[in-house]
């Protein structure tokens, strides 16, 4: 079940950077400006948040199969994603992006929620499988870019078939767990209040601190290095950004697995914390190394498997400090602040560039791990207490 799940996932979450992988194909199709590209790429950011508050509020993870969600969220991405190959508006391109967001709302906490039934005593490397394939999945585009001669068709035509096939295996074969959440008729107070408990009111926080640095690079970092290639006088720069942002993202997927078995091992929020720690150091230090293209490749790898590694421990944790009749909702709630959050910082990294360059746009982003670790010191003084939720 869970091999499946991760293959669907990692299929289905092709589409999130469809758009963004060939970002530069699709600024002189539709002749955007610096505003229309930052649309463009966090339109996808808010439909998610749309989608994830419309399913928490109608108490959509808590009161549907959890399969039954996801096949949904798929094919409406699926459908959406192709679309885009008949519009030549930006605006309408934008409204695309923002379906496919509030789509893959529908399957992102849902899965997370379903895949959890199936573990309890290994749910941290579990959750963390999921979210590698989720990871690999979101840089799948920049390799299909590369792979494509940077033929923009190929990547949204590739990703929206991916997203189906996903869909279609999970309402296939993947069936809910021995150790199921009871459904439960949602109460927005009632799961609210969830959030006044420390546990997981911290966790959160984590979370909050982890997104703000997460989305931010995955969406500018194929600008970012082909600039440095540029800088150095690389030639064909635009192709082998698609590479390196394969890579660079995809090997998120071997720092979530690693983080999955030592957070069973050694605690969840002990491994989130050395996580965020590492990767803040990362966005502090990565953009002084602009002038040597093979530096900032390695240290992006090493920034690409620390900034994700924390991500399903977010998730194990709550699944572990909250009401259980209200785990899916609760989940739901916290990606949608989560990804709200990824706004505002996708938003103003073109702005910091322009006012201070590359060499230290991402310096801000270790502002976010910062506090994230601190609320994993939290995290850690209320989780490991004898008998408290969320003990591994």
């Amino acid at each position: 079940m869970l091999s499946l799940m991760a293959v669907a996932i990692l299929l289905i979450l092709t589409t999130w950077f469809s758009a963004t992988a060939v970002l530069p194909q699709l600024t002189r199709r539709l002749s955007l400006g610096d505003t229309g590209r930052v649309w463009l790429t966090i339109s996808v950011q808010l439909g998610f948040v749309a989608g994830a508050l419309c399913s928490a509020f109608l108490g959509w993870a808590d009161r549907y199969a959890g399969r039954h969600l996801i096949l949904a969220g798929a094919v409406a991405a699926a459908m959406v994603n192709l679309s885009v190959l008949w519009m030549d508006a930006a605006a309408a391109v934008i409204a695309a992006r923002l379906l496919t967001g509030f789509s893959l709302a529908i399957v992102y906490p849902p899965a997370m929620k379903l895949i959890s039934t199936w573990f309890q005593a290994q749910r941290g490397v579990a959750l963390g499988i999921v979210i590698a394939a989720i990871t690999v999945g979101s840089a799948t585009p920049h390799l299909v870019n590369g792979l494509g001669g940077l033929s923009w068709e190929v990547v949204v035509i590739t990703t929206s078939v991916c997203a189906l096939t996903g869909g279609l295996l999970v309402a296939g074969f993947v069936r809910e767990g021995p150790w199921p959440y009871p459904s439960h008729p949602f109460q927005p107070r009632a799961a609210l209040h969830c959030f006044t408990q420390p546990a997981v009111f911290w966790v959160t926080m984590g979370y909050l601190g982890h997104m703000w640095e997460l989305y931010a690079m995955w969406a500018w970092f194929a600008v970012f290095y082909q600039y440095v290639l540029d800088q150095a006088g690389v030639g064909n720069s635009a192709v082998l950004a698609s590479f390196a942002t394969f890579a660079v993202i995809g090997i998120g997927g071997l720092g979530c697995v690693l983080a999955g078995v030592t957070s069973d091992r050694y605690g969840r929020s002990t491994t989130a914390f050395w996580a965020l720690i590492v990767s803040g150091l990362m966005a502090a230090v990565i953009g002084l190394a602009t002038p040597y293209p093979t530096l900032v490749l390695v240290l992006a790898l090493v920034w690409g498997i620390s900034i994700v590694a924390d991500s399903a421990q977010f998730s194990a944790l709550l699944t572990e400090v909250a009401r259980r009749e209200y785990v899916g909702s609760v989940l739901t709630l916290q990606v949608a602040l989560g990804y709200l959050l990824t706004v505002p910082i996708i938003w103003v990294i073109p702005m910091f560039v322009r006012q201070w360059g590359w060499e230290w746009a991402f310096l801000v982003l270790s502002a976010g791990s910062l506090a994230g670790a601190y609320a994993m010191r939290r995290t850690h003084a209320l989780t490991s207490r004898p008998g408290a939720a969320g003990t591994p």
